[in-house]
């Protein structure tokens, strides 16, 4: 915990050591007012019965203080004097407790805003595998409801964790002091009260961590509705997906009271005990100014530090809860950053230079276990500027061979070469240069077309977006929407249909003019004639560019230079449309298939 606040309070640190110091001056004042106003009691008390001797109250402190100062010896100048005094003391220490507040709002929101980018970029690093690992809507909490958490508990540490301590060693000091044979009950309040709190938070810790992990249910219920808002209004699923989040909602409701609960019934104690403080003292105290042996001021100050040295105490158990409750969001918090991504950059800077790939026995499992494998001894040469397709089953493992390229995942065993280099020594971002790769997932981002064009090559001229953009049969309906290139999306590209989103991601992978292209499905919403006229203009763009198809569809990849027919994560077969037609058993099952269905 005290790491992340260390490592992410940098630029802030100045603000952050300001902080104590302020309240070391704020505390030091707010001690000496009991102190002060029971000296205002004590000449009130001997004026209005007329023993009032100058300099003779009985504080030692003040009284030498005013008998160098013969000018005040007036009682009614004095009360003023002390009177102008404590509110002075009172509004300095106000100053001194503002200025702590704003710079410890400085250094907690420079806190919150260092751990959320460092939390973004280490998402940002990730590699599928990590991704895969962690849910959508649990890295929204940990960047948002968990570092809001870990914020607090910076917070209360730079000005409660000073504050209380000092306050509460200096005010038991200047008690003890003042009245010695009172001051017991300080000292048997402080370890009841702390005691209790302490034993409060051990069951206060499994309950925070319940109520953060429900905060992941609701958001996902929530980006789940979101996202899918169009296919529940087409299933009329509003009050299902309603019943859902009414269900995570209501979780988060009675993880929350079950915390709650446990607070509030902290508070009532906590105030119990010292107001049973403050009976003790002023039951002793009265009988002492019975006696005659204390001064109604003395008795006023030990009431006053009494509230400030248990208040103390309540903060100190306060700060101690805050932490259990962010020791569970900085767990959280702490699995991000400590993920380590299987995905490590290679040394070397070698930029792909051709399109040939060689993939050699590779074996491949997406949880890395040899006896659960996805892909199972692919061996496969394709020479620079083919066009390759890859045919097979829904599950078989067809984007699995393609995902090995870019390296979004690494092989089990074997090893994948693109232009004679193992993948896993290039760099990282050189290596995804020279790939283009159009998902079968098509995202567009919230933006115009152009900017979302851009993102294939952000220096890219208007004519080179042209250019790709009529090679992926996206000029035309661009053109025909009154912005033309500057329409805006919408949030994922909702303004447009499947196959206009799909020729758009083309297009965008286009621009970045790679080595290397991959279509995973990514022409399955478009017409064949759409589908055979994207596909000769790959070709016109760049003939050394190799071309891998992935597609259901026989008709996208019978013209390729080969063919691989996938089965079961094994390559079954490999050839020319005629080849795979004449000899392959599963090539002829599609391909007949789908030819009855277009009959």
């Amino acid at each position: 915990m005290f790491k992340i606040f260390s490592k992410y309070s940098k630029g802030y640190r100045v603000p952050a050591v300001l902080t104590p110091v302020f309240i070391v001056f704020e505390v030091i004042l707010d001690v000496l007012i009991p102190t002060l106003m029971a000296y205002i009691v004590d000449v009130g008390g001997s004026i209005a019965t007329g023993t009032y001797q100058f300099g003779k109250q009985g504080n030692e402190f003040w009284d030498k203080l005013l008998t160098n100062n013969p000018h005040l010896a007036s009682g009614t100048t004095l009360l003023w004097t002390l009177g102008g005094l404590c509110l002075g003391v009172a509004l300095v220490a106000m100053l001194f407790g503002m200025l702590a507040g704003r710079t410890v709002a400085i250094a907690g929101s420079g806190f919150a805003a260092n751990l959320r980018k460092g939390l973004f970029a280490k998402v940002q690093d990730f590699s599928f595998t990590s991704i895969d690992k962690f849910s959508t809507a649990g890295l929204v909490t940990r960047c948002t409801t968990d570092v809001n958490n870990a914020q607090q508990s910076y917070m209360q540490l730079l000005r409660i964790v000073i504050r209380a301590p000092l306050m509460l060693i200096t005010a038991t000091i200047f008690a003890y002091r003042m009245a010695p044979d009172i001051s017991w009950v300080f000292f048997v309040a402080i370890p009841v009260l702390g005691i209790f709190i302490s034993v409060l938070s051990v069951f206060a810790h499994p309950l925070f961590k319940k109520l953060v992990n429900s905060y992941d249910q609701m958001n996902a219920s929530i980006q789940e509705n979101l996202v899918a808002s169009r296919v529940v209004k087409a299933y009329v699923r509003e009050d299902y997906e309603q019943d859902k989040y009414d269900k995570s909602a209501s979780i988060v409701k009675f993880a929350r009271v079950a915390c709650e609960r446990l607070m509030a019934f902290m508070h009532p104690v906590s105030m119990l005990i010292i107001y049973l403080t403050i009976v003790s003292i002023l039951a002793i105290g009265g009988n002492r100014m019975i006696d005659g042996t204390m001064q109604s001021g003395a008795l006023t100050s030990l009431v006053s530090y009494s509230t400030q040295i248990l208040m103390s105490v309540m903060m100190v158990c306060m700060v101690i809860i805050q932490l259990v409750l962010s020791r569970a969001s900085i767990v959280r918090i702490e699995e991000v950053l400590n993920e380590q991504s299987d995905i490590v950059d290679g040394a070397n800077d070698k930029v792909v230079g051709s399109g040939k790939i060689v993939f050699d026995n590779v074996s491949f499992s997406y949880t890395n276990n040899p006896d659960n494998l996805t892909l199972t001894n692919i061996s496969l040469t394709i020479e620079s500027g083919q066009t390759v397709g890859i045919v097979g089953g829904t599950g078989e493992g067809k984007s699995s061979i393609v995902q090995l390229i870019p390296r979004f995942y690494d092989v089990l065993s074997g090893a994948v070469y693109v232009d004679g280099t193992n993948v896993k020594e290039y760099n990282l971002k050189n290596l995804r240069d020279g790939v283009s790769m159009v998902l079968q997932k098509n995202l567009l981002f919230s933006g115009t077309i152009e900017s979302n064009l851009r993102w294939g090559n952000e220096n890219a001229t208007m004519e080179q977006i042209v250019e790709a953009c009529k090679i992926a049969q996206a000029h035309d309906f661009v053109s025909s929407f009154p912005d033309g290139y500057q329409t805006d999306l919408g949030q994922g590209g909702v303004n447009v249909s499947g196959g206009q989103k799909q020729r758009l991601c083309i297009a965008r992978a286009l621009l970045k003019r790679p080595k290397i292209m991959i279509l995973d499905d990514s022409t399955s919403a478009v017409d064949t004639a759409t589908d055979a006229k994207i596909r000769e203009g790959l070709k016109q763009l760049d003939k050394d560019m190799t071309v891998i198809i992935i597609a259901q569809r026989i008709s996208s990849v019978q013209d390729c230079d080969q063919i691989v027919v996938v089965d079961e994560g094994k390559i079954d077969d490999v050839g020319t449309h005629d080849e795979l037609l004449a000899r392959n058993t599963i090539y002829q099952e599609v391909y007949y298939s789908q030819q009855r269905g277009e009959e």
